[in-house]
């Protein structure tokens, strides 16, 4: 067997997520590819990065499989996946790794992006942004500079995800604005289960003044839980795995 890395990018509003279901009736992104991979014979367990939810989009996630040796030609393999998964999955570019990586656990950073349209409302766009009237970008990545650091994020997480830990390193947060839209990031080393919308809400709260820059302190502090309402899933986009 040799173990091969591919890197995609879907769109996350066409699925239930990205894990694969018990009821197999419900398209996943991981589901879909398994199924492909299955189709040209090929039964290893295919593994992420990590998992994305239902409605958020990737750019470049990474997954790891192992294929059997007489798979050769990259290329053609990549062809005949993506005949089998697009138009909603396309995979970008596979190639050879050594046995020991691991898409998930050999990823060093993950980048998130939340896209929020202050265009007027189309119908067509969303699925892929948010929209809202115009934020105050500079502000939004002052609050954001409160996340950067290691810091126990329980309180920022879905209920009933099980961890080992809830302690992350944030290294990078912000938003800056881009025409007519506000971009909120967040690099990190990893992130729990729907802790980046939980984080993207909290600011926007700030920003509409339903919350405060001290509530947030409180909260990232675990002093008290002010805000779990996570940012609605479509305007998120997993955007790049270092490795």
């Amino acid at each position: 067997m040799q173990r091969i890395k591919l890197t995609l990018c879907y769109d996350g509003a066409k699925f239930f997520g990205s894990q694969t279901q018990n009821n197999n009736k419900m398209p996943t992104i991981m589901g879909s590819l398994q199924d492909a991979f299955s189709l040209l014979g090929i039964t290893s367990h295919l593994q992420a990065s990590g998992r994305t939810d239902r409605n958020v989009h990737a750019l470049h996630q990474v997954c790891h499989i192992d294929i059997p040796l007489y798979f050769k030609d990259l290329m053609k393999l990549k062809k005949s996946l993506n005949k089998l998964v697009k138009p909603y999955i396309y995979i970008e570019k596979i190639e050879h790794v050594s046995a020991d990586f691991h898409a998930r656990f050999s990823a060093k950073m993950r980048l998130y992006r939340y896209i929020i349209s202050h265009n007027q409302y189309n119908p067509t766009q969303a699925d892929y942004v948010l929209f809202l009237p115009k934020l105050d970008a500079s502000s939004m990545h002052h609050n954001a500079q409160y996340f950067v650091g290691t810091h126990d994020f329980g309180y920022f997480k879905k209920k009933g995800t099980p961890t080992k830990t809830d302690i992350r390193t944030i290294y990078k947060a912000g938003a800056y604005a881009y025409r007519n839209h506000t971009i909120i990031y967040f690099l990190g080393s990893s992130f729990l289960r729907t802790q980046v919308r939980f984080m993207c809400d909290f600011l926007l709260k700030i920003e509409q003044q339903s919350a405060t820059q001290e509530d947030l302190r409180k909260q990232i502090n675990q002093d008290a839980r002010i805000n779990m309402t996570p940012a609605p899933a479509q305007g998120l986009y997993l955007c790049r795995i270092f490795y």
